[in-house]
This record gives structure tokens, sequence and C-alpha cells, in this order.
């Protein structure tokens, strides 16, 4: 019954196959000392102690040197190529060192193959040990693909100020897991890739332009066309505007308590803050000589019946 489905019955066939192949090669291994010792080595023992022990050897040491060799280059090649298409320093390297590894360790399977061990068991191994790695780190790996596609599409580059997962800053380096900000106030903040890669990404200075809007609110006793003209004088007059596109002065809505406005320039991109201070000024400036108000918040509180107060001595 044990044997009626033939697998254990051929392996055990295989097994005698193999130990009577090398039976004789050990037999005549083992002979050999005691007639070097004696003196009666003969030219037939130099055949088999060659071709039994001395070509193996021989060719694993070629297929070392040869394996070595092929990684170094193969590494250099991969990262000549990552080059030239201009991917990333970093990634480059990375695909270079990912390259060479993975060869030697085929290189490494090919050269135990060769002594007739069985290579199946060890690539399942390293599967399953390539499994549970990944389960432990998945979080590292998904920020590891994250600085990859950072890399690859380029949302953003060093030195850009940007807006992203919560935090705004310049961007001080983009790494494999994670990426360096410096802030406004001068502070580092280091973010998991995949924090970035997954939210809303907005690349403040990627164009060389901003628009620079300012709301107010003007009284409702104040005219209308003589509060656009004063605001489009002050917005034209505003020291860093772009003088090739003009300023804009919208009128968005009536408001609660006030006439709300938008005044609206063009500026540079490093003198954004810069500008918008001097037209917030500005603005304010030029409605005050103009004598038109700009009102707190109000609100209208009607009573429709008296209220009638009745005190009473105690």
């Amino acid at each position: 019954m044990l044997f009626q489905d033939g697998t254990p019955a051929e392996t055990l066939q295989d097994a005698a196959e193999t130990a009577e192949a090398v039976s004789p090669t050990l037999d005549a291994l083992q002979g050999l000392p005691a007639r070097f010792t004696d003196g009666d080595i003969t030219s037939a023992d130099w055949i088999a102690l060659w071709t039994d022990l001395g070509w193996p050897i021989t060719k694993v040491l070629i297929l070392i040197v040869a394996v070595l060799f092929l990684g170094g280059w193969l590494k250099r090649f991969v990262t000549s190529t990552c080059r030239r298409a201009n991917v990333d320093e970093t990634l480059a390297r990375f695909f270079g060192n990912l390259s060479r590894y993975a060869l030697l360790l085929l290189g490494g399977l090919a050269i135990l193959s060769t002594f007739g061990v069985n290579t199946t068991s060890f690539a399942a191994v390293i599967a399953a040990a390539g499994f549970a790695l990944g389960m432990a780190l998945s979080g590292t790996l998904g920020n590891f693909a994250s600085g990859i596609m950072l890399l690859i599409f380029r949302p953003f580059k060093v030195e850009d100020v940007v807006s992203a997962a919560g935090i705004t800053g310049k961007v001080f380096e983009i790494g494999m897991f994670s990426t360096v900000f410096d802030t406004p106030d001068n502070r580092r903040i280091i973010v998991p890739n995949s924090s970035i890669y997954g939210d809303t990404i907005e690349n403040v200075s990627f164009h060389d332009t901003r628009r620079v809007d300012v709301a107010v609110g003007t009284d409702y006793s104040a005219d209308l066309d003589e509060t656009r003209a004063v605001l489009t004088a002050a917005a034209t007059a505003v020291e860093g505007r772009i003088a090739d596109k003009d300023a804009v002065v919208y009128l968005g809505e009536l408001g609660g308590s006030s006439i709300d406005w938008t005044v609206r320039v063009w500026a540079n991109a490093a003198d954004y803050w810069a500008v918008r201070e001097q037209l917030t000024r500005d603005i304010k400036v030029a409605l005050d000589a103009a004598g038109i108000g700009i009102p707190f918040p109000q609100r209208d509180i009607h009573i429709p019946d008296a209220i009638k107060v009745q005190v009473t001595n105690g």
C-alpha cells in the first residue's frame, strides 16, 4: 500500500542510483592517499583525481569569477542606462545594485547545481522569506514604492515650496522612504512618502508668477463707481506688480455688513508676499483718503412686541 502511487519508490530508487554512481568515485579517492604514500600512484589515478576533484573545483572557481565579473558589469550598465534616461541618481544606483545582487543570487544557485544540489528547495525558501519580509515591511515597502513614484513622475523637486500631507514648506530632500521639508519658520519636518503620494500635492512654486488676491469690504453708503476707481488706482500703482497684466477689481457680493470686493494683481512668485502686503496697505490708505469706510460686522435685532419690565420691592 505504501508504494502503490510509485512516488516514494521512485525517490528511493533515485537515491540508490546516485549512491551507486558516487560510491566508485569515493572509493577511488579514499585509496589515493595510501598510493601517494607508497609511491604507487599511476597516470590513471591522476586522471581520476582531475576528473573527480580537480575539474569540479576549477569549474566552480571559473563560475564564481564569471558571476562576480558579470555582476559588476551589469551594475554599471544598468546605472549608466538610468542616468542616460534622466532617472534620479538615487534611483539609478538602487536599480544598479538590485540587478547585481539578483545576478549573484542566480549565479550562486547555478554553482550549487553543478554539485548536484537540488536548488528547488532554495527557491521555495527564498520565496517564503520574501513573502514574510514583505508582510513585515508592508508599510516600509509602501513608502519605498511611493518614493519611486515621486522620483519618476516628479510632481515637485528640491527647493520647491509644496503643500502636502498637511505640511507646507520648502523641499530639502526627496529620499527613498521619506521627504524632508523646511518650513517658513525654519523647522525641519520628515514626512513618509506614502503620506505625500496618497494625498493632494500643491506645488506652490511651480510657476514663475502668481496672482495676488486681496478681499476688502466697503460701506453700503459708498458709491460703487467711485469705490471701483479708488481700488483700481491703488492696484495699478502698487509696487512689484507685473505691468504686462492688468489689475482687476471684482465686485463679489452684497454681504451682510458690507459690499465685498476682490482686488487682483499679478506678481513674480518670489515677490508674492511682499506684493500682497503692499497691496493691502495701499488699499486701506486709498479708501481712507477717499472717505470710504470699511465697516465692522453689523447685526440688526428686531423685537416685535414691547417688553414690559416690572420692578418689585423685595
